[in-house]
C-alpha cells in the first residue's frame, strides 16, 4: 500500500510540475508527419457510405502516407473459429501495393463508438472470454505479420479510459497479457497503445508498451455540461507530460494518434443524425485548422487525424470544405 502511495505521489507530482512548466517551454516548430485513421466500421456502419468507395478515395486525394487502420474483432471472427480477413485484406493489400505505413489496431477495444467491437458469441462465453481473445490476437498477428506496411501493433485503444465506451470492467492483467502475446508472436515490431490527452495520466499505458499515442481534443460535448473546450491546457503541456511519463515509464516515444477533426457527437451517435448545420455549430473549418496548429505547436510528432470518413461524407452532401484542408493539411 505504501509502494502504491509513492508511485501515485510520483505521477502527479511530476505532472503537477510538467503542467507548471508547459507555460514556459518553447513550442514545437515546422510541420510534422501527418497521417489519418479509417475505420472500415464507422464508414460503413455510422455513415452508412460505401465504405470501399469512401476507403479509395481518402487514399487517391488526401494521399496520407500513414495510416491507423482496425482490426474489428466482429467482422474478423463473427463465428468462433471462423475467421474471415477479406475486408481487412483488401484494405491492406491497397496501403502495401502503394508504400502506406500502417498501424494496425487489435484487440477487444478499437477506435469508434460503442469502443469495444466483441462479436456477440466471445460476450456470451464468459468462462472462456479471455482465452478467445488471445486466439483472435494469435491469428490476427500470424495473418499480418507478413507485411511489410504495418509500422506498429496497437494494442487495444484508450484502454484506461475505462468509464468511456461500452465495454467490459478494464483488467489490467489481460492488457499486459495481450501485449506480452504479441510480442512473443513478431518481436520484429513496437507495439503502441493509446490514453485520453486530456483525461488520462498516460502511466498506466505507457508502463508495458514500446510507444505511445495520444489523442488530443479542443472541443467536446457532455451531458448537464454541454460543449465544453479545453482552453486551459496550452500546447507545451503535451510534450511536458511526455516528458516526464517517458521518464517514469522508458517509453520511447509519444505522439498524436488521434487529433480531434470532426465534431464530437454525443454519446458516440452518428454525426448523420444531425443536420449539416447543426455538425458544424461549433466546429467549422477554423476549428480544424486551429487544432492542427495547435497540435504543430506540441512538437509531438507524427499526428494523425481523426475525422477523415465524416469530411468524405459532407463532400458526398455537397461540402467539399473540411475535405478540401485536409489535402491541404496532408499535402504541406
Amino acid at each position: 500500500m505504501k509502494k502504491t502511495f509513492k508511485v501515485a505521489g510520483i505521477i502527479i507530482g511530476t505532472l503537477l510540475v510538467a503542467y507548471l512548466a508547459s507555460f514556459t517551454l518553447s513550442f514545437g516548430n515546422g510541420h510534422p508527419e501527418t497521417g489519418l485513421s479509417f475505420s472500415e466500421f464507422y464508414a460503413r456502419e455510422g455513415l452508412g457510405l460505401d465504405w470501399k468507395a469512401a476507403y479509395q478515395s481518402i487514399l487517391s486525394e488526401l494521399n496520407p502516407k500513414n495510416l491507423i487502420l482496425m482490426a474489428y474483432w466482429q467482422y474478423l471472427e463473427p463465428n468462433q473459429g471462423k475467421f474471415d480477413f477479406s475486408d481487412l485484406d483488401w484494405q491492406m493489400n491497397i496501403a502495401q501495393k502503394e508504400n502506406r505505413n500502417v498501424i494496425l489496431a487489435i484487440g477487444q477495444r478499437v477506435p469508434r463508438w460503442p469502443e469495444c467491437h466483441i462479436p456477440e458469441w466471445a460476450k456470451l462465453n464468459k468462462e472462456n472470454y479471455h482465452q478467445s481473445l488471445l486466439d483472435y490476437l494469435t491469428q490476427v498477428v500470424n495473418h499480418y505479420k507478413s507485411y511489410s506496411a504495418i509500422t506498429y501493433w496497437q494494442v487495444e485503444n484508450e484502454p484506461y479510459l475505462s468509464s468511456f465506451g461500452e465495454c467490459p470492467p478494464f483488467d489490467q492483467n489481460l492488457f499486459h497479457e495481450e501485449i506480452s502475446l504479441i510480442k512473443k508472436l513478431d518481436p520484429t515490431r513496437l507495439v503502441v497503445t493509446t490514453d485520453s490527452g486530456e483525461l488520462g495520466w498516460w502511466f498506466g499505458a505507457a508502463k508495458h508498451t514500446d510507444v505511445l499515442g495520444t489523442t488530443l481534443y479542443r472541443v467536446v460535448s457532455a451531458p448537464l455540461i454541454g460543449i465544453f473546450r479545453f482552453f486551459f491546457i496550452p500546447p507545451a503541456f503535451y510534450p511536458a507530460k511526455a516528458a516526464a511519463v517517458q521518464f517514469l515509464s522508458g517509453v520511447s516515444k509519444v505522439f498524436i494518434s488521434e487529433l480531434q477533426a470532426e465534431p464530437w457527437a454525443m454519446n458516440g451517435a452518428p454525426l448523420v443524425y444531425e443536420s449539416m448545420s447543426a455538425q458544424t455549430s461549433d466546429f467549422s473549418t477554423s476549428t480544424l485548422l486551429n487544432n492542427f496548429q495547435f497540435a504543430q505547436r506540441t512538437g509531438l510528432n507524427p499526428v494523425y487525424l481523426w475525422g477523415s470518413e465524416w469530411w468524405y461524407w459532407r463532400k458526398t452532401r455537397g461540402d467539399p470544405s473540411f475535405w478540401d484542408l485536409g489535402k491541404q493539411i496532408l499535402s504541406q
